[in-house]
């Protein structure tokens, strides 16, 4: 029997795209999958049905690099109300308690302190981490509370942008794994009044370029007027989401054995260690190697063009 036949394009590469509130980041991704024909596609990490802003997704050999997504450092904008916790720590959840605000900025100025830098954080029960092959969230929507053990985040940045009682306005630089809406949870138990978010906008991902950022609609609205090869200048390059590694070119003769799968040792006069991008000879991107010290190119993730 033949291989099934594969359905939709070999399309590559990296799809910034706008997200809009309301909806999950699967299912917009799979709207973004369907106006593009890819025949694979996937996001880099979730934004909740509440939170608007940059989520790239992935199209075809790209989604093989999406886990360096996933791992880089994000920056948001929230707005916190002051005064009401929820169980959800954001607006869709249900209000569990609420208290007096007897804070002014001094207050939050002072507060805000303790939670930048390398931080411990105790993930919200109403997260995608997995507990016994089971997302917490099922967890927390069947009334059953898991112990989580609390990991360490690093902010790198987190300024206040404004306070109109009982909102507060904050921008935040962040580690992967870093919760927003525990950041909040956890400000507003600081604060002593409690506090959940009302609004999350994700600004940015690693290095991409925000201007570059498209919502669904005009995405459609490009698709409807313009034939499938025009949405693909759309995209950015499959090696954008390794940017931040080095970039190493191959010789002809290199790229030949790479290609079929051979060692290959090279003269490391720059002392490349760790992940690399390698590049060909023509400078075609072939994916993610790992350099150690016998300066041997061990491939770990390449492209299948």
């Amino acid at each position: 029997m033949g291989r099934p036949k594969k359905k939709g394009r070999d399309v590559h590469g990296v799809f910034l795209l706008d997200k809009s509130q309301g909806v999950s980041s699967n299912d917009i991704m799979q709207k973004v999958k369907r106006l593009f024909n890819a025949n694979k596609a996937g996001h880099t990490g979730a934004l909740d049905p509440l939170a608007t802003g940059m989520l790239p997704i992935c199209l075809g050999e790209a989604t093989k690099f999406s886990q360096f997504l996933l791992d880089s450092d994000k920056r948001y904008r929230v707005i916190a109300k002051l005064g009401e916790r929820t169980d959800t720590s954001d607006a869709d959840g249900q209000v569990v308690q609420t208290r007096d605000v007897n804070v002014d900025e001094s207050h939050i100025l002072t507060a805000l302190d303790a939670f930048r830098g390398d931080i411990l954080q105790v993930p919200t029960m109403f997260s995608a981490l997995k507990h016994n092959g089971k997302p917490l969230y099922e967890y927390a929507r069947a009334g059953i509370t898991v112990e989580r053990e609390a990991r360490p985040i690093t902010i790198f940045e987190l300024l206040f942008v404004e306070y109109q009682a009982p909102y507060l306005t904050l921008e935040v630089h962040c580690s992967k794994g870093t919760y927003i809406r525990t950041l909040v949870d956890d400000l507003g138990e600081a604060l002593g009044c409690g506090a959940h978010v009302t609004m999350l906008r994700r600004l940015a991902v690693a290095d991409y370029p925000v201007e570059q950022m498209m919502t669904l609609e005009d995405l459609q609205n490009l698709a409807e007027n313009q034939p499938l090869e025009a949405l693909d200048k759309l995209l950015l390059p499959m090696d954008s989401a390794v940017s931040r590694l080095a970039k190493l070119n191959l010789t002809e003769a290199q790229t030949k054995a790479v290609g079929f799968g051979q060692r290959v040792k090279f003269e490391n006069s720059e002392n490349r260690y760790g992940q690399v991008r390698l590049f060909s000879h023509d400078l075609q991107f072939l994916g993610v190697a790992e350099i150690r010290e016998d300066n041997v190119i061990r491939p770990s993730r390449m492209v299948n063009l």
